[in-house]
């Protein structure tokens, strides 16, 4: 009921902006008022992001999206090139949540070896996170001249990006102990060196699946161990979703569907500057403004897009 109300009262609050800039737009020119006609006009389009919004988050029908997000990036082969990549999708994600005003904690990083990272895993707490955020699942891929090249040829680079929503106490996904491993470490990097200099970060390894989660971002080995569990839990739980649309789509004769780990979006800084996500063709020149965080035009030609 919370959701609804807060829908309601967005459209409201955008209803009275429009009331507002009615009156600025008609006092404007019943006074042939420049100044007041340019208020208007910025009114106006602050107006038009805010219905943008609105529209986008009344896209949301999954039966997770209202949840937080678990968000994992992984750099592909080709050393310090691909986890420098990573690590600019890193920034890419922590600028789109500052933009949302959702908080970020990292519950765990992998440094790279010269530069970038290898792994990073966030969770990100925010109304809808993991409904924007679900867009944004599969291999990411990058092409540059690249800065660790001498002789300044042009590389490719991928990344792939994995997003699990925190699931709620009430789901249910069984897991047996026997078919755990739980591994203790020292926390790495940067910030590890301010965690602690005990082993107190986490990884569980799931035997059936292959699935690995670790955790290093509390002081205390308990509270990783919960934090990590809760990521092994909502894994396995798409997992099985996977495998269950998986079976669906063999038995529907459907090819159409996008695989999770295939290429979902090319960005190309060289020899020309575009962003272009392949399943919905949709395309964007201003490849700045993305890598700062403006994904929102891309996770709606998504939600428009999506079977």
């Amino acid at each position: 009921m919370g959701t609804i109300q807060d829908t309601i009262k967005g459209w409201e609050d955008i209803y009275s902006s429009w009331e507002e800039a009615q009156i600025m737009l008609d006092l404007a020119h019943e006074e042939s008022d420049q100044e007041s006609e340019n208020e208007a006009a910025a009114m106006i389009a602050t107006l038009s992001n805010a219905v943008a919004a609105q529209e986008l988050e009344c896209m949301f029908d999954g039966e997770h999206d209202a949840n937080n997000a678990m968000l994992t990036i992984h750099a592909g082969a080709g050393g310090t090139e691909a986890q420098d990549w990573a690590d600019i999708l890193l920034r890419m994600y922590l600028r789109w949540a500052e933009r949302k005003n959702f908080s970020v904690t990292t519950l765990d990083l992998l440094p790279g070896d010269e530069a970038g990272v290898k792994s990073v895993t966030l969770m990100i707490n925010g109304r809808n996170a993991y409904g924007y955020l679900r867009s944004e699942m599969g291999i990411h891929r990058l092409v540059r001249i690249s800065p660790f090249d001498a002789n300044k040829r042009r590389h490719t680079s991928f990344a792939s990006v994995f997003i699990f929503p925190e699931l709620n106490d009430d789901i249910e996904v069984e897991i047996n102990d026997k078919d755990l491993r739980i591994d203790t470490f020292r926390a790495s990097g940067a910030g590890g060196q301010h965690i602690n200099k005990t082993s107190s970060a986490i990884r569980i390894t799931h035997f059936p699946t292959g699935i690995v989660v670790q955790c290093q971002n509390e002081r205390s080995q308990h509270r990783n161990k919960d934090t990590a569990m809760k990521m092994l839990k909502a894994r396995l739980y798409e997992h099985e979703k996977s495998l269950q649309q998986d079976e669906h789509q063999e038995l529907a004769g459907d090819k159409k569907e996008i695989a999770w780990g295939s290429q979902i979006r090319s960005y190309v800084m060289q020899p020309y500057r575009m962003i272009k996500d392949h399943r919905t063709n949709f395309e964007v020149g201003n490849v700045d403004s993305v890598m700062d965080g403006n994904l929102d035009p891309f996770i709606k030609a998504y939600l428009l897009w999506r079977p």
